[in-house]
């Protein structure tokens, strides 16, 4: 198996947290890489709590947990906004992270904007689930055990067929992820040979968001990440760069998702 990569966009305080945590990711087996981007485990033993902050990306997870209680596992749809996790004592969580687009088909009885901003007992969709299947994931001593685990509970669960307008709305959630370019809804569902309508409805039945968020959160995402890597930004021609009108608007969103402005978070980190 090939050495896990980090991977912390998104993250508000990637340092702080990693000093914390041993955070990981691995690929899932070749079948269900058209469906799950990655997965990723998290372990903890601390001496107090602390307070994960992250800046969703447009997925859902599917989670099994250890911690106080008796392993579990946990769907959660795409945040509304912040997503914060209090981290206290000894814990390890093994999480499935689901290509925008990738859910739809594991659970296609629902529009993926039905899951947005909620957080349920994963039997729920997955009635397979039981406590000895979260324990399977989550007792394993090496991450190759748990990789394999998931991989057997999520093999026979893959769709027999591709969704071709899943395949759809992934390459789309690709593109804005990789295309700064990418500012206007009405410009992407044009060169997507869409209606605006079109586009929106393909966003909530197979990503859960709408496409203008699923803009502004990959240019947060890339402010963030800048913020907190960079000694000096030039805030007004990022966010030209990233599609804004002018410095006021990035700021604005920034701080709304975050919960303080871009400078404030970038003096923070550096300290």
């Amino acid at each position: 198996m090939a050495a896990p990569r980090r991977d912390t966009r998104g993250i508000v305080d990637p340092a702080g947290l990693l000093t914390r945590v041993r955070f990981r990711r691995h690929e899932p087996a070749e079948p269900l890489r058209r469906y799950i981007e990655r997965y990723w485990f998290i372990d903890w033993d601390l001496p107090e709590p602390y307070a994960s902050h992250v800046v969703p990306h447009p997925s859902v997870h599917l989670t099994f947990q250890q911690d106080e209680r008796s392993p579990y596992a946990e769907l959660t749809g795409i945040p509304g906004g912040l997503y914060t996790r209090k981290l206290t004592g000894r814990g390890r969580v093994c999480g499935v992270k689901f290509r925008p687009g990738g859910f739809r088909p594991y659970a296609p009885e629902h529009p993926v904007s039905h899951w947005t901003g909620e957080t349920l007992a994963a039997r729920d969709v997955f009635p397979q689930i039981t406590t000895d299947t979260a324990r399977s994931v989550v007792a394993p001593a090496t991450d190759e055990a748990r990789v394999a685990a998931l991989d057997a509970f999520l093999l026979p669960l893959a769709p027999a067929e591709p969704d071709p307008q899943a395949d759809l709305a992934t390459a789309l959630v690709d593109r804005v992820h990789d295309d700064r370019t990418v500012r206007r809804v009405d410009d992407f569902a044009d060169t997507a040979g869409l209606s605006v309508r079109a586009l929106q409805r393909l966003f909530s039945a197979y990503v859960g968001v709408s496409p203008k968020w699923v803009i502004l959160r990959y240019r947060i995402h890339e402010a963030l990440e800048l913020a907190g890597t960079r000694s000096e930004v030039d805030w007004a021609t990022l966010a030209t760069d990233l599609g804004y009108a002018d410095q006021a608007h990035l700021v604005r969103d920034f701080t709304a998702t975050v919960g303080v402005p871009p400078t404030a978070y970038a003096q923070a980190t550096a300290g």
